[in-house]
């Protein structure tokens, strides 16, 4: 699988989280801060950080903003950076733009401006957020503590038609589906010879190492 581009704009907790989180995927993650501090807490982290101010329209063309095919914006309180600096990367063609917001108002005006996504922090975790973005099949994904998460996920098309023994994902993952998600009905702790539909949602819980390791399993294979 081909990797996406992604390009973070602003380090806060929120924006650090989402970069650290999708370079742990296996994506290729650019991080842009004015803050030379920020940016060296994260270097080691991502795949590329610099230093200097994202409204700066010619700085973010000397950079190839417009190769990559994600931009998330995550610029702290100053709402006319953070609109300016989204509608820019939208001029230059940023496929896709997820923008945060501080306010309903906030996130109004950055749809207004070509965002695709408004994330509300308080709303939306940095981590939940990267995972989805990284990987279409992964719906959500949720920290239930510092060692464990659950992940609700589409089934991979090789699961389609297969039973949960046929497919053994404890023994090759570590990790559990504990309900499946039907057309019309949650089935909980579903049996061994439950047969995976397409329709199906199903939902898996693990430490988050092991769920991590599996997503990125995912991510290669789609």
């Amino acid at each position: 699988m081909k990797k996406k581009q992604f390009i973070t704009i602003g380090l806060g907790r929120f924006g650090a989280s989402i970069a650290k989180t999708i370079y742990s995927l296996g994506q290729d993650v650019l991080v842009i801060d004015i803050s030379e501090d920020k940016i060296q807490e994260i270097v080691d982290n991502v795949t590329h950080a610099v230093q200097m101010d994202a409204t700066d329209e010619n700085a973010l063309k000397c950079l190839g903003v417009s190769n990559f095919d994600v931009a998330i914006v995550t610029i702290g309180s100053n709402i006319q950076a953070s609109t300016m600096v989204t509608l820019l990367v939208k001029e230059m063609g940023v496929k896709y733009i997820v923008a945060k917001a501080t306010s309903d108002l906030h996130a109004k005006i950055l749809y207004k401006i070509g965002a695709d996504k408004v994330i509300l922090p308080e709303q939306d975790m940095g981590i939940r957020v990267a995972h989805n973005l990284v990987s279409s099949n992964i719906l959500d994904h949720i920290e239930l503590s510092s060692d464990y998460g659950m992940i609700e996920l589409e089934p991979p098309y090789e699961w389609i038609n297969k039973s949960l023994r046929d497919i053994k994902i404890r023994g090759k993952y570590g990790i559990n589906i504990v309900a499946i998600k039907g057309d019309k009905n949650v089935n909980i702790s579903p049996s061994a010879d439950y047969i995976i539909k397409n329709t199906d949602i199903l939902v898996a819980l693990g430490s988050n190492e092991d769920l991590s390791k599996f997503e990125s399993i995912i991510v290669e294979n789609k």
